[in-house]
């Protein structure tokens, strides 16, 4: 019988489980604060859900008020891709769902978060998955990882679990909810689309004529004039051509709207608009199941764009998303767990990490509507440092949108920049517990503020 060999590949300070915007964030933000740091990554790039699953714009660096809450590293990040011309920065959001969206380019963004990374001192490991983790009194002490050089083993001091799905938590014993608590369902899957060779002007003039056909429900007064100054399009709508489709049998998506955003490239625009109901997004048989379905409602989409919306008549498929979005998975159970109360009253806590001001914005996980929750125009919540610690593990932190929030906090939270808000307050508090050789928990929230704010990170008035 063939004995399995695993090989010890070596010994950091701080190992990052998932390369996505979170994890990248947290990764740069602890080699930044001087821990020696390996980022474990799935696929051969960084960038997670805005590179791997086709999402953009990011929603959102501001309140609704229009006041900035995301700085630090993921505003470093946007100035890069504007100065290489991969992004116009944090333009007028014309839904008026958000203050501002930050459209950008989806490969630029891939090289920036590279640049970052490595320029902190950052090891990166791609092609690896996590498949096993050793623990002893209540730490850590290594993880199993597999790639083409096999089964691996890796130790550190601090893990970070940025994997989405909160795969650390799982294989470390950490309990957790699977979506929403009364029947674990969570929010529905979606395969983002990418077209391009768009006639903007001509949808813009269908837009002017046709207002009803468009998010009347939040903007009624002024989307003419707001329509003149947004540089990129967003919106939905496309109503009552969806619900013709609809009943010609033409279009089978369980959803009353196209939301549609236009990228950096003129005329080119990501569709999130497919929606794959009552899958479990741990399960790999219905992720496999949901790939499918989701790449076939993106036809759909695109053939419906091409017969009924003008504009499209000659739009080209750029390409779906390498891997279907997920919105929501699994709620770990961490010291503390936000909920809609603490977002809506924004409850303000001693040791906050991160802030944001995106709306609780939930995809119905059984039909075709999406409930929102506004924060008032000048809201802001906090994300506590206890909300990225668990209770069984004592050198674990959370990061990205699985930290301990509900499914209706986490509905918030989810969004990219605040997932990198949160990404580089793990990396500060997981760099500054190596170094000092303590437990997260132990670090004094005065130096790890002092850190964050010399990282240009922002935390509330």
């Amino acid at each position: 019988m063939k004995v399995l060999q695993i090989k010890n590949i070596g010994t950091y300070e701080v190992v990052v489980v998932g390369g996505g915007v979170s994890g990248s964030h947290a990764a740069m933000a602890a080699g930044r604060a001087g821990a020696k740091v390996l980022l474990i990554e799935q696929f051969g790039f960084l960038g997670g859900s805005l590179t791997a699953m086709g999402v953009g714009p990011m929603m959102t660096f501001h309140n609704r008020a229009g006041k900035q809450l995301v700085f630090g590293s993921p505003n470093e990040m946007i100035e890069r891709l504007v100065k290489l011309g991969a992004s116009p920065g944090h333009i007028l959001d014309g839904t008026g769902y958000c203050s501002t969206v930050t459209p950008f380019d989806a490969e630029m963004l891939k090289v920036v978060l590279e640049d970052m990374v490595l320029e902190s001192g950052v090891e990166i490991l791609y092609h690896t998955r996590l498949v096993g983790v050793r623990t002893e009194n209540r730490e850590i002490v290594s993880l199993s990882i597999h790639n083409r050089g096999g089964i691996q083993e890796v130790e550190a001091q601090q893990f970070i679990d940025a994997s989405g799905d909160s795969e650390l938590v799982k294989l470390a014993g950490v309990p957790f909810t699977l979506g929403r608590d009364e029947d674990n369902k969570s929010q529905p899957l979606t395969m983002n689309v990418k077209i391009g060779n768009v006639n903007t002007d001509a949808l813009r003039k269908y837009m002017y004529e046709n207002w009803d056909q468009f998010d009347d429900a939040i903007r009624t007064q002024d989307k003419k004039e707001v329509l003149n100054r947004t540089r990129r399009i967003s919106l939905w709508g496309f109503y009552d051509l969806w619900e013709k489709a609809k009943k010609k049998g033409e279009v089978t998506i369980p959803r009353d709207n196209v939301l549609f955003f236009e990228t950096n490239t003129e005329g080119e625009f990501i569709f999130n608009t497919s929606r794959i109901l009552g899958m479990d997004p741990t399960n790999p048989f219905d992720i496999s199941k949901a790939e499918t379905a989701g790449r076939k409602q993106c036809v759909e989409i695109f053939q419906f764009l091409r017969k009924y919306a003008p504009g499209f008549e000659k739009a080209t498929l750029v390409g779906t998303a390498p891997h279907i979005g997920i919105r929501e998975s699994r709620h770990p159970h961490a010291k503390y767990v936000l909920t809609s109360e603490d977002l809506v009253n924004e409850r303000k806590f001693q040791n906050t990490i991160a802030v944001g001001g995106y709306p609780i914005d939930i995809h119905s996980p059984d039909g075709e509507t999406t409930d929102s929750v506004h924060l008032r125009d000048e809201g802001i919540y906090y994300i506590p440092v206890d909300s990225l610690l668990v209770n069984e593990i004592d050198n674990l932190i959370l990061a990205g949108r699985a930290i301990g929030a509900d499914h209706y906090a986490s509905a918030a939270i989810r969004v990219t920049p605040i997932a990198m808000a949160i990404g580089q307050g793990a990396g500060v508090l997981a760099g500054l517990a190596s170094i000092h050789h303590i437990k997260p928990c132990e670090v004094r929230y005065d130096e790890l503020k002092n850190n964050l704010l010399e990282q240009g990170a922002y935390l509330g008035s």
